[in-house]
């Protein structure tokens, strides 16, 4: 194809996964990746990679050069504790580093923005669950307050510079390559800590619930709605919550171990349900997860069996 992506957080989890897929279908692919939470390993060497950060004016050559058509926008701080203990260094991340892309997608003709925002965190304490796109966002995180802001300012784009935008409003996401010490994911922090013969801290009392999607459906869920070309908002998740406490018994079954949860502290900002209704996507553009939790556990637990990373 000649239809020319730049994706944002390319070297990161999700989006690098992103970035093969665009690739096996013969897309020419563009990488933006600062390298502070992603990784060199997850490169494509098919896709131009340009080490900078989402801030700094300086992506305005590499969008000259480009020149992309379509924009994935994956950078940024997606840590919900780190949002909390330092939410200006967040919002300078997710919310002026944001406004930096935009505002190159403007000035060189980019058609379409696809935004990786958050149904995990924007819709806050949902008093209805699962929760679909027609809920007013509550969230109650720093996090979660700087995805809506950019949600915000993609309508804007469109309505004063007709930048068409898709955005994803992703559940928990799991899966190969997702980074326990830079992304905070549950499942990746368990997975580091039994494969190291180490004792996991749930946080609180474990009853916390999740929607939990593996990568590989987040994944199609972009390539599905840029080539049936979705416009506006759309959940993405399973609709279906498990609690902590149950994830982690999964993965100590999976790694053959006897541990039994040890709890700390909860966590400021942390949500008490989350889940997501994906039936708008299913109607818009056919999208429908096929990873259940317990294939995509195998699947991740494979994975890091196979990946000991040394950070």
């Amino acid at each position: 194809m000649n239809t020319k992506c730049l994706v944002t957080g390319g070297a990161g989890f999700i989006a690098s996964h992103l970035v093969d897929k665009l690739i096996e279908k013969r897309y020419q692919v563009a990488i933006i990746d600062n390298l502070s939470t992603g990784r060199k390993e997850n490169i494509n060497p098919k896709a131009d990679f340009y080490n900078l950060d989402i801030q700094n004016y300086e992506i305005s050559e590499i969008f000259r050069k480009v020149k992309p058509d379509i924009v994935f926008h994956y950078a940024a701080q997606i840590d919900i504790r780190k949002s909390v203990e330092n939410p200006i260094e967040s919002a300078k991340t997710n919310i002026l580093g944001s406004l930096n892309v935009l505002e190159n997608c403007r000035n060189f003709g980019t058609k379409k923005i696809v935004f990786a925002s958050t149904g995990g965190a924007i819709y806050g304490e949902a008093d209805i669950v699962p929760t679909s796109e027609d809920y007013i966002p509550q969230p109650v995180s720093p996090y979660g307050i700087e995805k809506l802001i950019v949600e915000h300012y993609l309508n804007f784009y469109k309505r004063e510079y007709n930048l068409d935008y898709l955005i994803l409003r992703f559940a928990n996401v799991y899966g190969p390559r997702q980074n326990s010490k830079g992304e905070a994911g549950v499942i990746a922090i368990f997975c580091d800590k039994l494969l190291a013969g180490e004792q996991p801290i749930i946080n609180g009392d474990g009853s916390q619930t999740r929607d939990f999607v593996f990568v590989k459906d987040i994944i199609e869920a972009n390539i599905l709605g840029i080539e049936k070309d979705q416009n506006g908002i759309f959940n993405i998740g399973t609709a279906k919550e498990i609690n902590i406490n149950d994830i982690f018994a999964k993965l100590a079954k999976l790694f053959d171990l006897e541990e039994k949860g040890i709890h700390g502290l909860g966590k400021m900002g942390e949500q008490k349900r989350s889940c997501l209704d994906f039936k708008k996507a299913k109607t818009g553009f056919g999208w429908q997860p096929e990873y259940d939790i317990d294939k995509g556990l195998k699947k991740t637990k494979e994975w890091f069996l196979n990946h000991k990373i040394i950070y």
